[in-house]
């Protein structure tokens, strides 16, 4: 689904002062954790749901992250392209759907809720379709340049062959 979650953002931090809930700052993509337990956002996208969940057990704080789409995303993955063996239709393709994306400079591409109960963390995170889209791309440039460089390691004895 296509989100607007800089509205939503404000939506929820007001949310959370009317529950009288102490938010936390926390920076986005950080929380990686073996007891870390997702909210499928995908099938209860509200994220009302999720906080009333954490109120019930308890809790009194709320780890809270959001991410902004910034230009050196774009412009890193374009410099990657060029850098990597690869025809020209595919590299124009890419570098096509990377300045399309250019429009959402400065937008909330990521936001996170958190809040930790009996050793777990539980998570509730949106991404808006159009950031799914260039986290797609962003993957597979990152395997093209990975097989990339295990061409590149194939060919490590430069021609040199033992004649022992």
């Amino acid at each position: 689904m296509d989100l607007n979650l800089d509205t939503l953002k404000r939506e929820i931090l007001d949310y959370l002062e009317s529950r009288d809930l102490a938010v936390f700052r926390s920076t986005p993509g950080t929380l990686e954790d073996p007891q870390m337990v997702l909210w499928d956002s995908e099938h209860h996208p509200d994220y009302r749901m999720f906080l009333d969940a954490a109120i019930k057990t308890g809790v009194k704080m709320i780890l809270f992250a959001t991410r902004e789409f910034e230009a050196a995303d774009i412009d890193d993955l374009l410099e990657e392209i060029e850098d990597l063996e690869m025809d020209r239709d595919r590299q124009r393709d890419y570098q096509t759907r990377l300045r399309k994306m250019r429009i959402h400079e400065g937008v909330t591409c990521s936001l996170e809720l958190a809040f930790h109960h009996d050793s777990n963390i539980y998570v509730y995170e949106l991404q808006p379709d159009w950031y799914e889209e260039f986290l797609a791309a962003e993957e597979e440039i990152a395997s093209a340049m990975a097989d990339d460089s295990d061409l590149d390691e194939g060919d490590s004895l430069g021609g040199y062959y033992s004649k022992n």
